[in-house]
């Protein structure tokens, strides 16, 4: 392969090097931030032997080149566009100032809950194996493993310990993670998070259950408890926290800096989080927790159905990074909840959309448009869909409609007898580790459903979007049976 000729194309059909703010590359994916998108010569990217595919997200114009290319393209591309070589997080924040408001809060979100999603779902798949081991009528008829092998009790015990780490001490790290990304320091963060889950206070889960002990200070009375799996409260603290110690470190003398902005800063935000912010922003979290289960408990297969058919729609704004927070919550009350239904839907979408990227790779005589749906497809089932999505299904429209329909269909199924998630993990094939066992048989049910509706339904789909061989193979936006 030409790489530089290859660097040159991609360059002129994005509309040039005026036209390129900044570029980085991850594994696979040149990131390229453009001043107009609408500049974009889309047909001659898709004629591209090297181009895998191409979608925008995040205020970066993202090209598929795959592994060990991307990166010998970038050198040549950079020096070909006069521009430096950039990090991914550089990439990341030049996009992000073309953001509106909406999208700006959801990519926030992201930055924040991406980075502890590893112990969410460490944590959530410890809690799947303590329920495999207590489930009732599981693997033994009438009884749990721990009943029919009482020497696994202290194993089902600890285990259980580890799964509940963290979620117990979730204010913690979501502490850390969210002083980080508002600017404040991320220890303070974390010791913040540690001072509202301390065990002199009430724990959160027997707040309303039992008479909270007070504070009495200067004629106020504030509750001593505890936010333990909570999500807004230690946010909004972690936000005042970063903007009060920013305000600190302007105006304290810096001989005085060390000591004074620590101190003050820990000691004015955790006032305020017990006396305001964490009772208004507590209260918001648990009505915003039982409207979710409400919905879902009213709204039936009816509205899983319905939150199946968005789902991969949601997916293509970026919005779907918003429903980390929303699950981390629902697993962190658990409890009440019982676990997240959004898992499994994202799960069903993800399985339809790999199906109907295989199905395009049965039908379809384009032999680029074939690699890139073989690839795509099996990613997808894996979980990573937007290869399938952005390179094959939204690009021919009637595999995506087809994807959709499959993951409505199956949802509706899987809300019918309530399959939950109790823990976040890949969102697809691999998701059956993650599911609440009671719901593991209609979860596989779903993924079949799911799976043969999509793939079904773009073949026939497929007989009435036929072309002719030449717009195929020239474009690789027709299919040919």
């Amino acid at each position: 392969m030409d790489y530089k000729k290859v660097a040159q194309e991609i360059l002129e059909a994005v509309g040039g090097r005026e036209n390129l703010s900044a570029a980085a590359h991850c594994a696979t994916r040149l990131r390229l931030v453009l001043q107009d998108e609408s500049k974009v010569d889309q047909a001659a990217l898709d004629r591209m032997e090297a181009v895998k595919g191409t979608f925008s997200t995040g205020g970066q114009y993202q090209v598929i080149l795959g592994t060990g290319t991307v990166n010998l393209v970038y050198e040549a591309l950079a020096a070909l566009a006069g521009i430096r070589e950039m990090s991914t997080q550089e990439v990341k924040a030049a996009g992000a100032k073309k953001l509106n408001v909406l999208q700006q809060f959801v990519k926030m979100l992201s930055d924040i809950f991406v980075p502890i999603i590893p112990a969410i779902v460490a944590g959530g798949l410890l809690m799947g194996l303590n329920n495999v081991l207590t489930a009732k009528d599981l693997l033994v008829a009438g009884k749990s493993l721990v009943e029919a092998y009482p020497q696994t009790k202290d194993l089902a015990d600890m285990i259980n310990t580890f799964a509940n780490a963290a979620f117990v001490f979730l204010p913690v790290l979501i502490g850390f993670s969210a002083a980080k990304r508002f600017g404040g320091n991320p220890f303070l963060g974390a010791a913040l998070g540690m001072l509202m889950v301390h065990p002199a206070l009430l724990n959160g889960y027997s707040y309303g259950k039992v008479a909270a002990p007070v504070w009495n200070i200067f004629g106020l009375t504030i509750e001593k408890v505890g936010y333990q799996g909570s999500v807004l409260p230690v946010l909004a603290a972690s936000f005042l926290l970063a903007k009060i110690e920013q305000f600190l470190r302007r105006v304290v003398p810096a001989a005085l800096d060390i000591l004074l902005t620590p101190l003050l800063s820990i000691f004015i935000t955790g006032l305020l989080t017990f006396t305001l912010v964490g009772p208004v922003t507590r209260l918001a979290g648990n009505l915003l927790t039982d409207g979710l289960v409400w919905l879902y408990g009213s709204a039936g297969f009816i509205g899983g159905g319905l939150f199946g058919l968005v789902y991969a729609p949601i997916v293509i704004t970026g919005m779907h990074n918003s429903f980390i927070a929303v699950e981390t919550q629902l697993l962190a009350n658990m409890a009440k909840t019982g676990g997240t239904f959004i898992f499994p839907i994202a799960a069903m979408s993800n399985v339809a959309q790999g199906a109907a990227t295989l199905a395009v790779f049965f039908v379809t005589r384009n032999r680029k448009l074939k690699g890139v749906a073989s690839a795509a497809g099996i990613s997808a089932l894996l979980g990573i869909t937007e290869p399938a999505m952005f390179g094959v299904n939204l690009k021919l429209k009637y595999p995506f409609m087809a994807a959709i329909t499959g993951s409505a269909i199956a949802s509706a199924y899987i809300s019918l007898y309530k399959t939950l998630a109790v823990a976040l993990g890949a969102a697809g094939l691999p998701g059956i580790i993650s599911i609440r066992p009671d719901g593991i048989f209609h979860y596989v049910i779903g993924m079949a459903i799911s799976f043969t509706v999509a793939f079904s339904l773009t073949l026939l789909l497929a007989r009435k979007y036929e072309t002719t061989g030449k717009e195929t193979e020239e474009t690789g936006q027709g299919v040919t049976l």
